[in-house]
């Protein structure tokens, strides 16, 4: 499940990608030219045209994206629902640029995945530099930020006792016996501090990745969205962690979808005012029918994707199809990816309230390979490790159950995963699905402690019928009313390359 149902997925292939955004355009001239290579001015703007694959569709859900090189950051951005980031931490953002460079950001931090009890909140300040048009994330910008000062406010009696056991015992102006809450305490400032800051595990290098998207709907209005680098999932490793994907959209105070009760409370919070969010009743985990992604999606390593499930509760059957792509508008397929199994539901979530603990079987995967280039790469493996070999041909489908996966493509069969699901409503009452985040490393969750911890971008159910039978399946008119208030063609010596790193990582399957 996941970015993809399997262990290592794609570590060979996004080489390829990395290659060509790297070499295959040369000494670029231009500092915001993008890594494709084509000439662009300072004020590119990148169209995507995105539209989901499903059935349902209404006319006003059809959109034209665009995203400008370099991003246009001034403003105030916010979260539109309870975040979660993995550990897991439950938090609602508010930044604000401001045009001088400087940047104003809030975090407040909860004790529950609804965001209604809030445990502490952080103010950050500090400056934003934007570099060049990212080499490793097509679309998305590099940047670097240097902060001058964090604070905290601790909300809680619980919070303070739960910090004392992580902070040291003095972090500037702090000393945590002395903390009363409700009051403002630097933990860090250019003087020092960052043994506090680490201790939080907390590290601004999201900003690392800036990407902002213009929505530019039929009837005329528009959504602004503010993408930054994801968070490494592994606690050791996200403040040094260098992002290539992203984490959850922020939305534009001024520019954000409607209604949006959430957008309004963050917007007017500060770091003694944390926003409390309204009451959502938890939803069933209604599966059955068609799920597929909202958007072009974008993960670590280089991974642009879209994702089509399709759930059978009466079988526990599953089938979901993943159609990787070269460039951030999704528009260059490179290979489809079609993985089908078994599914069993366990238990409601120990971590994340509302959510419950699923255990996937994939038993099945078929690709389909799109490029030449993907062609010689899977040509080029060893027999009976992917497919068969010198079969492989641009746009015929290769099962590869027959020899237990694709050692190149990280995949094994049977294969197992432990995972975590959750499902909410939208602004339009529509449901959405939250599959568990794939962990940063590559790593698979094949043991329940490995389990995710936090979600990938929700996937939206597509048909009315299959939307009426969500709600008949628990969810009356009044709970839904609640909840919606509150590559191009590679050369020999790049496969040489590849091979020689490719069997560093592959040689222990």
């Amino acid at each position: 499940m996941s970015s993809g149902p399997f262990s290592h997925l794609l570590r060979g292939i996004w080489l390829l990608w990395l290659w060509q955004a790297v070499f295959a355009t040369g000494t670029r001239s231009r500092i915001w030219e993008v890594p494709s290579g084509s000439a662009i001015s300072s004020n590119f703007s990148e169209s995507l045209q995105w539209e989901q694959d499903c059935p349902y569709q209404h006319p006003q859900d059809k959109v034209r994206i665009t995203a400008d090189v370099p991003p246009r950051l001034d403003g105030t951005w916010v979260s539109t629902r309870c975040e979660v980031r993995p550990g897991p931490e439950f938090l609602t953002r508010s930044y604000t640029f401001h045009p001088g460079r400087h940047f104003q950001a809030l975090q407040h931090y909860y004790a529950d995945s609804g965001c209604q009890d809030p445990a502490y909140s952080l103010m950050i300040r500090g400056k934003l530099r934007l570099r060049h048009a990212s080499w490793i994330t097509q679309g998305a910008t590099d940047a670097e930020h240097h902060l001058s000062k964090v604070a905290i406010v601790i909300h809680s009696t619980a919070a303070k006792q739960g910090l004392t056991s992580s902070l040291p015992s003095s972090c500037v102006t702090l000393t945590l016996d002395q903390v009363v809450p409700g009051k403002l305490y630097e933990l860090y400032n250019t003087r020092g501090g960052r043994g506090c800051l680490a201790a939080l595990g907390f590290s601004m290098m999201e900003m690392g990745l800036v990407r902002v998207e213009t929505q530019h709907h039929r009837h005329g209005g528009k959504v602004q969205e503010l993408l930054l680098g994801d968070i490494d999932t592994d606690w050791n490793q996200r403040t040094q962690y260098r992002p290539t994907g992203y984490q959850q959209p922020l939305q534009n105070a001024m520019h954000h979808i409607h209604p949006c009760p959430v957008c309004a409370l963050v917007y007017r919070s500060s770091e003694l005012h944390p926003p409390v969010l309204p009451h959502r009743p938890a939803l069933p985990i209604a599966l059955a029918g068609r799920w597929v992604s909202q958007r072009c999606e974008t993960r670590p390593n280089v991974l642009f994707l879209t994702r089509d499930f399709t759930f059978d509760p009466e079988k526990n059957a599953w089938e979901g199809t993943y159609r990787h792509y070269s460039d951030s508008a999704c528009s260059q397929l490179t290979f489809i990816l079609r993985a089908s199994g078994h599914y069993a539901q366990g238990n409601p979530s120990a971590k994340v309230l509302g959510a419950s603990d699923f255990v996937f079987k994939v038993t099945t995967v078929k690709v389909t390979a799109a490029e030449e280039s993907t062609v010689k790469l899977l040509n080029a493996t060893r027999p009976g490790k992917c497919g068969q070999m010198g079969g492989w041909e641009v746009g015929v489908e290769q099962d590869l159950t027959p020899t237990g996966g694709c050692n190149l493509l990280g995949i094994k069969l049977p294969h197992k995963e432990y995972e975590l699901f959750k499902v909410e409503l939208d602004h339009r009452k529509h449901p959405l699905l939250f599959i568990g985040e794939r962990p940063t490393d590559g790593s698979n969750p094949d043991r329940p402690h490995r389990r995710p911890t936090s979600f990938q971008p929700p996937m939206v159910l597509c048909s009315m019928t299959e939307m009426q039978t969500f709600h008949r399946s628990g969810v009356n008119s009044k709970q839904v009313q609640l909840a919606v208030s509150g590559t191009q063609r590679l050369e020999h010596l790049v496969l040489l390359v590849l091979g020689t790193v490719l069997c560093s990582w592959l040689c222990d399957f």
